[in-house]
């Protein structure tokens, strides 16, 4: 990164933003519109920006207060906005409308011709297991994960389509979706910052996308919105790509019987641009045994490997049984993050993921859990994502995340937090003598919550995913309200 940096504040859709730096003599560093700490310490030890653009929504912190004008040397450069840019006056900054900038340049100008290698943009991790870090992608980086984002057997993006990232630019730059659209000539269609369900249908029925990208949250929220208004129509989409976090079952099945869309689940992080694995079945499957690959994580994409570790550091074998700590490396996968010595996460050119399961024979990556939010209970581990998948079948039950809890005979046992479906309620009780009696044979019956907790809503994090880490210091502060069996 230079002095010629430009710092985009993300949260809506202003891609000019972006494919102009991507071309221009600025590298693009999407800031998200969370983590105030994070603002005032990796933003403010940056050489003095020269450019800064920001949307009339992405202003206010939790206090209320205009981040932005906080940050050192942000008054040395300057801020070109878009919409209605008056919070920022008396604030000491010089502002210029994003129309009033395009109109003070030459229309007259040299592109530049970038080393490849060289930085093209920054996103930072959601930082669910810590402090969110730095990721920087090079211009071959992105071009290659497009590249491999485009292919049949990943999500097969055409000049056809009309893609709907209901992803945030911050956000792993929106998963790629954006520039996997522009190398296939694509339409793109770009939400703002409307991710509630009735905005999203009503922008599905009248635009009529053919693939979309988000959270499991996101379609969870589409899906019970469709149950309550039989009228939804979503069937122009041919294609969900849906990752983040586990994908249920319910939610696959959901969708293919509500709307006719059909779901995979894609993998990846922030570290890996990043896109890593997809979920699609493998060609001349029956229709019976497909739902069993849509609940994987997918197959690696070609450019990238993986592998699984045990907790020795030798290599787990790919029999759909073992299980060890995933693996990954690739030429758009990030061996470094910025600003910061991390020898833990990085090892002989693999990124350790955090994330743990298994691998079958044909290559299939099955995740059961993140490494910080296993729960071992009496030398025995319990994956949480199982538990969740399982519980969110159940018919009156829209979420369901589980946590570990303290147990004085086992040091820790399971607590399941619970979100009722719309209108309807269930119990301690009823859930777990439904658990007892539908157990699948994956799933041992000691796993089953003795311990239960019901909330509107579980927090999430910026990027939507189930903040298990707020879930778990809640409890420890007394703050969730327990019933055991």
């Amino acid at each position: 990164m230079t002095e010629r940096t430009a710092w985009r504040i993300c949260r809506d859709n202003a891609w000019w933003s972006v494919f102009g730096k991507k071309r221009g003599r600025n590298g693009r560093r999407p800031g998200p519109p969370v983590h105030d700490d994070l603002v005032q310490r990796d933003f403010t030890a940056e050489e003095p920006h020269r450019l800064w653009l920001t949307g009339i929504t992405e202003h206010h912190t939790r206090e209320g207060k205009l981040y932005l004008c906080a940050i050192k040397d942000v008054h040395s450069g300057r801020i070109v906005g878009y919409g209605d840019t008056s919070p920022l006056d008396g604030h000491g900054v010089t502002v210029m409308r994003y129309h009033d900038a395009l109109a003070a340049e030459s229309p007259v100008f040299s592109w530049v011709d970038p080393d490849e290698r060289s930085a093209a943009g920054m996103c930072y991790t959601s930082g669910t297991t810590g402090d969110p870090k730095g990721v920087v992608y090079s211009h071959r980086s992105v071009f290659l994960h497009s590249m491999a984002a485009c292919t049949g057997n990943a999500l097969a993006i055409a000049e056809a389509d009309r893609v709907l990232p209901v992803v945030p630019m911050f956000h792993a730059s929106a998963w790629g979706l954006p520039y996997a659209s522009l190398m296939a000539g694509a339409d793109l269609l770009m939400p703002d910052r409307y991710l509630q369900a009735a905005p999203l249908a009503d922008m599905i029925q009248q635009h009529r996308p053919t693939k979309a990208g988000a959270v499991p949250t996101i379609w969870n929220d589409l899906l019970q919105y469709g149950i309550a208004n039989p009228g939804v129509d979503l069937s122009s989409i041919d294609l969900v790509a849906c990752g983040g976090a586990p994908v249920p079952q319910s939610l696959i099945e959901g969708f293919a019987d509500r709307f006719g869309v059909q779901i995979i689940q894609a993998w990846g992080m922030t570290e890996t641009s990043p896109l890593a694995a997809v979920g699609r079945p493998p060609a001349g499957i029956s229709p019976a045994k497909e739902i069993s690959y849509r609940k994987r994580q997918g197959r690696a994409i070609c450019g990238v490997e993986m592998r699984l570790i045990d907790e020795g550091g030798l290599p787990v074998p790919r029999d759909d049984k073992s299980v060890g700590e995933l693996e990954v490396r690739g030429p758009w996968v990030t061996g470094s993050y910025y600003r910061l010595e991390d020898t833990e996460r990085f090892r002989d050119g693999w990124l350790r993921t955090g994330d743990v399961g298994h691998i079958s024979p044909d290559g299939y990556l099955t995740l059961t859990d993140r490494s910080k939010d296993v729960i071992k209970s009496g030398g025995e581990w319990i994956s949480s994502v199982e538990l969740e998948n399982w519980i969110m079948s159940h018919p009156d039950v829209a979420e369901a995340a589980v946590v570990a809890m303290p147990d004085p005979r086992w040091q820790e046992t399971a607590l399941a937090v619970v979100v009722p479906a719309p209108g309807r309620e269930v119990s301690a009780d009823t859930l777990h003598e439904w658990c007892l009696r539908n157990c699948p044979e994956e799933i041992p019956h000691w796993w089953i919550p003795n311990n239960w907790t019901f909330m509107e809503q579980i927090p999430r994090t910026s990027v939507g995913k189930f903040d298990k880490k707020v879930l778990r210091a809640k409890h420890e502060q007394g703050e969730l309200p327990v019933v055991s069996n």
